[in-house]
């Protein structure tokens, strides 16, 4: 076997080395970046399901504001 033979396949073992490396590390932060999204959520999950709430609140009270007014009209502030 031809020396220059030997020499590229060592380099190209070793490339394909590499790469599996980088693979590997690259699942392993997709992993855990979704992880971190999923308790991310959790964490959060309780804070928005207050903000809907409390939109819907306020969406019901605007709407219980406009409809006793019905020509729309709002009050202008006295000076």
């Amino acid at each position: 076997m031809a020396p220059w033979l030997v020499i590229w396949l060592v380099v190209g073992l070793v490339s394909v080395v590499a790469i599996l490396v980088c693979l590997i590390g690259l699942v392993r932060h997709a992993l855990i970046l979704g992880r971190s999204a999923q308790a991310f959520q959790r964490e959060l999950q309780p804070i928005v399901d207050e903000l809907a709430r409390e939109g819907a609140k306020a969406s019901e009270t605007s709407a219980s504001i406009s409809h006793r007014r019905p020509d729309g009209a709002t009050r202008r502030p006295r000076r």
